[in-house]
């Protein structure tokens, strides 16, 4: 087999050759025999059917695979050839050109591989900036919001009625078509007035209400109340409020600190130094989504030229273009799925963000390895598990549909590239 492989750039090279007829003949021969001595045909022993009725029960199948076998050879001869090895490879082989002809099939293979990158001293792209400070204004006012959601609730003592932001401490019971409904009975409950977290009206009717009175309200439960018995059902509630509470003024003390941080060994300086230091945390985050990672970004596509590997680009183009069209109505995407031209041209609107996510990428594996970070699977479940429960999903069904959907390298190179950014950028560096 006489293969010609020619670089098309440093990232990619076309093999062509023509697999002779007469060699996936042979190959189609040797495939069938193999079979015959697996195979149990009525007529004949197992193990010992026939070529030619191999041949004549899967002769397509047999030459399917007997020019898988002839093209996978050809891929080796070429990466042999051209000296490339198999980790070197990207992706699959993108065919060109598959034809056949009279005594063969011609065959053209473009191959990409992996980008060499000089990185240089990648670290003077790397943005100034100045390291946030939390004023003592700031932290005084941070800690005095903690010391008030911390206060304890205090009986009022004075003569007044229940107003908007006081607790009431009330037994309810509720009815429907006047009988009482299951889960609609609590003693004792305790419920920040204004907060809206009862059926509308709810808390409103109890607005005016003294220690000691009761009360029946009227209220409509919502038409996508989770209780089928309840939807868009008007019920009654028999309320007696108990007592009415407000926080306390709070006194800002090492018990209180030890409240906040849930630290037996926290004192106020303590609960100040933590409070500075994450207000310090929350500004550093705000500037590395808002300015300092695109900056960081911009400037290392800027700062490198380098041939990328067609595959991996016409696969971001197909990404970036599917993204692009669940912005689209029916009638824009039937147009340019039944003009071709119209098509390329949405193509080529996407290529230079597709040519600068690409470049981006493999310039953050490289860095990332010359700085030696890294991100393990089991950081990436952890990150998972961590966003499904703060969004109240079941963290198994959320790592399922990452891994179905094979959207867990792409996870992975995110936390490597934020990860990576913070090193470089040292977000985590200590003011002396």
């Amino acid at each position: 087999m006489e293969i010609t492989v020619k670089n098309i750039d440093n990232s990619n090279l076309l093999a062509t050759t023509t697999l002779a007829q007469s060699d996936i003949d042979a190959k189609i021969d040797r495939l069938a025999v193999e079979a015959g001595k697996q195979m149990k045909v009525d007529g004949f022993r197992k193990g010992k059917v026939p070529k030619h009725v191999v041949k004549k029960m899967h002769g397509e199948q047999l030459e399917q695979d007997a020019e898988s076998e002839a093209v996978r050879e050809m891929l080796d001869a070429a990466l042999a050839q051209a000296d490339i090895k198999a980790d070197e490879l990207l992706g699959d082989p993108t065919f060109k050109k598959y034809e056949k002809i009279e005594g063969g099939i011609e065959v053209e293979v473009e191959i990409s591989t992996k980008p060499s990158i000089d990185l240089g001293d990648y670290k003077k792209l790397v943005p100034a900036y100045e390291r946030p400070t939390a004023s003592d204004e700031e932290v005084a006012k941070r800690v005095e919001t903690l010391a008030e959601q911390a206060a304890p609730l205090e009986s009022i003592t004075e003569d007044r009625a229940l107003e908007n932001g006081d607790t009431a401490q009330f037994d309810f019971e509720g009815f429907l078509d006047g009988e009482p409904f299951e889960g609609g009975k609590a003693d004792d409950f305790e419920l920040e007035i204004g907060t809206n977290q009862f059926i509308a009206g709810f808390e409103e009717q109890m607005l005016g209400m003294k220690k000691g009175e009761q009360k029946r309200i009227e209220v409509t439960f919502p038409e996508d109340y989770q209780a089928e018995n309840l939807k868009g059902k008007k019920t009654e509630f028999d309320i007696n409020l108990k007592d009415i509470k407000t926080k306390g003024t709070p006194e800002l003390n090492d018990e209180l600190a030890k409240k906040i941080t849930n630290q037996d060994d926290a004192t106020v300086d303590s609960l100040k130094e933590r409070t500075a230091e994450q207000i310090v945390t929350e500004e550093i985050s705000k500037a590395y989504n808002d300015e300092l990672k695109p900056k960081l970004l911009e400037a290392l596509v800027a700062g490198y030229e380098f041939d990328l590997p067609r595959n991996i680009l016409e696969q971001e183009i197909d990404n970036l273009l599917n993204q692009k069209a669940q912005t689209m109505t029916p009638d824009e995407i039937k147009e340019v799925q039944e003009n071709s031209e119209k098509l390329q041209e949405l193509r080529e609107s996407v290529r230079d963000d597709a040519i600068n996510s690409v470049k981006a990428t493999f310039i953050v594996d490289a860095i990332a390895k010359e700085e030696k970070v890294a991100v393990s699977d089991e950081e990436v479940y952890q990150a998972l598990y961590y966003e499904a429960m703060m969004g109240g999903q079941k963290p198994e069904e959320v790592v399922d549909y990452y891994k179905k959907n094979n959207l867990i390298p792409a996870i992975k190179m995110g936390m490597i590239e934020d990860k990576l950014f913070g090193q470089l950028l040292e977000l985590d560096k200590k003011e002396d």
